[in-house]
């Protein structure tokens, strides 16, 4: 009984790291045909754009992120930047007070939110924007971001050539990867998963996934939606369900290029990726039933993806962990033990090849040091990530038996 569970638990293992090394390829080819496409350019009439950017104690990190917000190449007078100032108890208030005189010709607002209104969540602070907002369409940057000049109009003018885009997402790198060993490897992660899998997406499926952060979106859309689910944490991959199930797609545009701050410290990365997890969690369960409707076929990938991720590959991990110490102490006895060995010899050269892939793709990553943080990040931040797994299912496990609201973590700016 044993070893047949964990021949089932190694096939489950392998299937998922075959399906990401597709991904992988598929993504790289993607970046080929990439480097040979123009820029999209845009119209001579440009839709108006409204920014929407939810801010809660972002007071360290708002001057640089609202200079490059506002020093776009678009058109200025055709996109407004709304900061919505979330009940935050820092000096975020004086900060964008400061900013807007130095921005006084430019379409610039502040919403300050009270302990009513506000410090809610994001979900919540983005739909107090939208209530304001003028544009046609929407763009959304988290705090920290400081996109390229040419970002936003990479975006706008990929949506505005297809009708069928209900949204469009850029690329996104780490500001401050040489900061720590972890920055290192939250540098590597973005790379293969942020870059690669997400392109290997569009390549082989026409499917993208909306980000937190540096992309745009149609009002109309949001409007049929009705918004950003307050219940989700995780209301980027919410909300691409939401513009998939109305019969739009959304693109990947990866000219449009944001630079964000990632946590530079265990506790903070620990408690931010512990939010992923409980907003995916619960996503998957908002939309699992979705499985069993054909006319929701679009979605289907994604949720086995996320699926197989959050639940049988955590399962497999665990449970293959747990037979590895007990066999080690002599405690049961497996036959598969002798081929255990060129077993994970194999997944670990599968895992540095498609991840080192990901890397070689931009200019001055490619370098001996990176390929030892990758071969690190097998033993090392793949663990951390079972630990975090582990950890948000059991805090959403806890909040739905005793009815807690999901508390939103406030990520610490440095």
């Amino acid at each position: 009984m044993l070893n047949s569970l964990l021949f089932i638990v190694i096939i489950a293992i392998w299937g998922i790291l075959i399906v990401n090394l597709i991904l992988t390829i598929a993504g790289y080819c993607y970046y080929l045909n990439w480097q040979r496409t123009p820029a999209p350019r845009l119209s001579a009439e440009v839709p108006f754009v409204s920014i929407l950017v939810p801010a809660h104690n972002e007071g360290k990190v708002l001057q640089k992120t609202v200079s490059a917000l506002l020093e776009f190449d678009y058109p200025a007078q055709r996109y407004e930047l709304i900061v919505i100032n979330d009940y935050s108890s820092d000096n975020s208030a004086a900060v964008l007070t400061r900013m807007q005189a130095a921005y006084q010709d430019r379409n610039f607002q502040v919403i300050n939110t009270d302990a009513q209104t506000g410090g809610k969540g994001k979900s919540n602070a983005l739909n107090i924007g939208l209530k304001r907002a003028k544009g046609t369409v929407i763009s959304v940057y988290d705090a920290d971001n400081t996109p390229e000049a040419g970002a936003l109009r990479y975006l706008v003018a990929t949506l505005i050539q297809d009708a069928a885009l209900g949204a469009v997402i850029g690329k996104f790198r780490t500001r401050n990867r040489t900061a720590t060993m972890l920055t290192r490897f939250i540098n590597i992660e973005t790379l293969a998963y942020q870059w690669m899998v997400q392109a290997g997406r569009q390549q082989l499926l026409k499917l993208c996934t909306i980000p937190g952060t540096n992309y745009v979106i149609r009002r109309s859309v949001l409007d049929q939606i009705g918004g950003w689910d307050v219940n989700a944490l995780a209301e980027d991959t919410e909300i691409s369900f939401q513009v998939y199930r109305l019969g739009k797609r959304i693109a990947f545009q990866p000219w449009a290029v944001t630079w964000e701050q990632e946590p530079q410290t265990l506790d903070v990365w620990f408690h931010q990726r512990a939010r992923w997890v409980k907003g995916n969690i619960y996503v998957i369960l908002k939309n699992v039933n979705l499985l069993f409707h054909t006319d929701a076929k679009v979605i289907w990938f994604d949720l086995l993806y996320l699926v197989s991720t959050y639940f049988l590959l955590m399962f497999s991990l665990v449970f293959s962990d747990i037979v590895f110490v007990l066999s080690v102490a002599d405690a049961v006895h497996i036959t598969l033990q002798e081929d255990s060995g060129a077993i994970w010899l194999a997944a670990i050269l599968m895992f540095i090849l498609s991840t080192f892939m990901a890397v070689t793709t931009e200019k001055g990553e490619m370098t001996l040091a990176n390929l030892g943080i990758v071969s690190l990040m097998y033993f090392i931040y793949s663990q951390m990530w079972l630990a975090v797994a582990i950890y948000g299912m059991v805090g959403y496990t806890r909040e739905q038996i005793f009815h807690q609201q999901a508390q939103w973590y406030k990520t610490k700016r440095y």
